[in-house]
């Protein structure tokens, strides 16, 4: 049987801390891959930013890790994944992967065959590129699908507000909609979201069903790996960390996140 292998590291970036939600997943599956994670703290969030800015900001943190000699390239960021993506692989020859399509997968799976209707809450740039909407039309065209920015859930996760009382007013309030008319199934459609899916499953119908893109981003990589033969050689070489600012606070966000990774490090870059 003719193997290859590859041992380079598979480069993550997000914009802030939302990113190591795919981090975590990928740790899981992939225990011999080596990591390196990229958070652009200095222009977190790009949810905000028009597509031009997100396309120039995704290309430029690529740029970073492409120059670490990563295998691939996920992209952990919905508005990146959506404004920047096609930018990003007219860029490079590397594979690079978004969240985008893995998660609507993952949301027709959860529909185990039925007709319901899907929900996407996301930025205003990730619902204003209607990605989420279009790519779901294509891949199930007569499943209704309704789109909701909730564009406060991204500073609230990077300020670590998490446990405050008003926050749980605050989601209530922003997802309103589907509480008055609950839909089957609920896209996370920003990687900042999943540290609030406790709380969005206590509001929303119980039926309900919350996909988050780390899962199904895990699969994807793994047919990936499979496709191009790109599997380590060697044990995990370990996960590098760079930010664009705010090292310390990243280093003490990342540590909630990945208890069972001792962050060493983190360096401080200049895009």
């Amino acid at each position: 049987m003719n193997t290859s292998y590859d041992s380079r590291p598979i480069g993550i970036f997000d914009s802030g801390v939302g990113g190591l939600t795919v981090l975590q997943e990928l740790l899981s599956r992939f225990p011999q891959e080596s990591f390196v994670y990229l958070g652009d703290t200095a222009r977190v969030p790009y949810g905000t930013k028009s597509p031009a800015t997100v396309q120039r900001y995704t290309i430029q943190v690529a740029e970073l890790l492409l120059q670490q000699n990563v295998k691939g390239l996920v992209a952990a960021c919905n508005t990146a994944s959506a404004l920047g993506l096609t930018a990003l692989r007219a860029h490079t020859t590397v594979p690079v992967l978004g969240v985008i399509e893995p998660g609507c997968q993952a949301a027709i799976r959860a529909l185990q065959g039925k007709i319901g209707r899907i929900g996407v809450i996301g930025t205003h740039a990730t619902i204003a590129s209607k990605a989420y909407a279009q790519t779901l039309s294509v891949l199930l065209p007569e499943c209704p699908v309704q789109s909701l920015a909730c564009p406060l859930f991204v500073p609230v996760v990077e300020e670590g507000w998490t446990s405050q009382p008003s926050t749980q007013l605050l989601i209530r309030e922003s997802l309103q909609p589907f509480i008055d008319m609950p839909v089957h199934v609920l896209i996370l459609g920003c990687t900042h979201y999943p540290i609030l899916k406790p709380k969005i499953s206590s509001i929303l119908n119980p039926d309900t069903v919350l996909v988050d893109s780390a899962q199904a981003v895990a699969l994807a990589l793994q047919q990936l790996i499979d496709t191009r033969k790109i599997r380590p050689a060697v044990q995990r070489d370990g996960v590098r960390f760079y930010v664009t600012d705010a090292a310390t606070r990243f280093r003490e966000v990342a540590a909630r996140f990945l208890p069972q990774l001792p962050i060493e490090s983190v360096e401080v870059v200049d895009l």
